[in-house]
């Protein structure tokens, strides 16, 4: 267990600096001046400068990086051009939000997801399988503004039960958790089916079912815990992406989180924001995975960390 721990460690070492160096370069690659951007487009040249200077974008870009980096080192994210505030102190007052909307998608997700699949997986080649495989094709398909437009309008406007947006209480969360968990429950769903349909086929299946085991038995509890392996997997993915924010559903409900904050920074040309907002995903998506390996010997001994 330590020799993977540290193995994983320094891998996600090396991704972490190799995500901070090219969203680093992508940043100045931008046609956008974030000094023009702040000093207005009707500034002399004079007061251009003197701000580049304040913001040490007048030095080399291996220069700039190396500094980023040693204040990286000590927890330092930088600080908002546009706002004037640190960075890590933008990302705190986001993150309980991202963390929320984050747990209620997973949790629609899979709510959404496994019973569709496993449904799917008994009744293969039948009306029901067709008929859900079908619809977790519409879910992925259908555009999440065009799916959360609708359900605003028809929970928030023609049946008001929920709020039209905002953020601060469990009726706000539901109708953007629901949103992005239509969308992933289809994924989960196809995953799902098709793991299962694998798992079914296995001989142990066969023994279990030879035993008179009952089929509610044998598919809930033998292949079940088998065929849940890629969705944990899968799972892991899910937090690295939500960490970085929704930016479609956060805009479209009104949401506060870290990805309508990262794409006001791309609009801005906020470089220190855009940092701190891709780093917050990268390191997501390392624990993510983290979690996941973590979590899969418990469910299945047959996987061994090494």
């Amino acid at each position: 267990m330590l020799v993977f721990l540290a193995k994983r460690l320094s891998q996600a070492i090396l991704i972490l600096i190799g995500v901070t160096l090219i969203t680093f370069c992508l940043s100045f690659l931008m046609p956008a001046d974030p000094v023009r951007m702040l000093a207005g487009r009707s500034a002399t040249q004079a007061p251009v400068e003197s701000i580049r200077k304040e913001l040490g974008l007048d030095k080399p870009l291996p220069i700039q990086y190396l500094k980023y980096i040693s204040r990286l080192v000590q927890g330092d994210l930088g600080r908002s051009y546009k706002q004037k505030t640190q960075v890590s102190e933008l990302i705190m007052s986001r993150l309980p939000a991202t963390l929320l909307l984050m747990a209620g998608t997973i949790f629609f997700e899979l709510l959404i997801g496994l019973p569709a699949g496993i449904l799917a997986a008994t009744k293969r080649g039948r009306a029901a399988d067709n008929w859900i495989m079908a619809l977790s094709f519409a879910g992925v398909s259908v555009p999440q503004f065009v799916l959360g437009l609708l359900l605003l309008y028809l929970f928030a406007h023609i049946i008001p039960i929920f709020p039209l947006g905002g953020y601060g209480s469990l009726k706000h969360l539901i109708l953007p958790a629901l949103t992005l968990g239509i969308s992933g429950g289809g994924w989960y769903s196809r995953m799902m089916r098709s793991s299962m349909v694998d798992v079914l086929r296995q001989d142990f299946i066969r023994t279990a079912r030879s035993k008179g085991l009952t089929e509610r038995s044998v598919v809930l509890v033998h292949a079940l815990r088998n065929a849940i392996l890629p969705v944990i997997a899968m799972i892991g993915l899910d937090i690295g992406i939500f960490m970085a924010g929704a930016v479609v559903v956060e805009s479209v409900y009104g949401w506060p989180g870290i990805g309508q904050m990262a794409w006001q920074a791309i609009q801005m040309v906020d470089i220190p924001i855009i940092m701190g907002a891709t780093l917050v995903a990268a390191v997501g998506i390392v624990l993510g995975n983290l979690l996941a390996d973590l979590v899969i010997p418990f469910i299945d001994p047959r996987v061994y960390l090494r």
